[in-house]
């Protein structure tokens, strides 16, 4: 404060001494009062434009963390469930399921513990998307082939329990899925569906 107070007396004591000067020495004094003023003008610009430089840092700085997300974001625990640790962050979105009836039932023997059952199976496949519907049409040939092999291997015990057709369903899945593999370079077919199932 007594700096402050120092500054202001000197410049009102320097005004006074300009009033008694020549005109020579007046002019000689305006220009130095006036290089003072630049000097404080050239100083206040600095610092307004050095504010506005900080401030316009920080609202980019703020937009980019938001935008960018923090860095809070939640690590995934190798000890919980593998399948989510291997999802991707962002998900594709989903094609819409489309279903591809097989032409007919399948219908076929097994051979039984006191006699042979017949057993008919009515099939859908989920697949995604009209490209990979009509890709399956295309292989409905190989797809029956798969299908009639996977249930002619079936056991009859088995298949009279909810547990033995779901694990049946799961079988021909996979098996669709690898007979299909080669042929078109990816798996197409989601699901295996049995819409209906008869065993006499």
């Amino acid at each position: 404060m007594c700096a402050l107070w120092d500054i202001f007396r000197q410049i009102t004591s320097t005004s006074h001494l300009l009033i008694a000067l020549t005109p020579t020495e007046n002019i000689m004094a305006d220009e130095e009062s006036l290089e003072l003023k630049n000097e404080g003008k050239g100083k206040s610009k600095l610092v307004l434009f050095g504010g506005i430089g900080l401030v316009l840092v920080l609202v980019i700085g703020a937009g980019l963390w938001f935008l960018m997300g923090s860095s809070d974001a939640p690590v995934a625990d190798p000890d919980s469930d593998p399948s989510s640790a291997a999802a991707p962050a962002v998900k594709a979105p989903v094609a819409e399921a489309n279903y591809i009836s097989m032409p007919r039932p399948f219908l076929f023997n097994l051979p039984g513990a006191d006699r042979p059952r017949i057993v008919e199976i009515k099939v859908q496949l989920m697949v995604r998307g009209s490209d990979d519907g009509t890709l399956t049409q295309k292989h409905i040939p190989l797809i029956e082939d798969a299908l009639l092999t996977t249930f002619s291997g079936a056991d009859v015990q088995k298949l009279s329990t909810q547990a033995g057709k779901d694990e049946l369903r799961q079988l021909a899945l996979l098996n669709v899925q690898n007979t299909l593999q080669p042929v078109i370079g990816r798996t197409v077919v989601e699901k295996v569906l049995f819409t209906g199932f008869v065993m006499q």
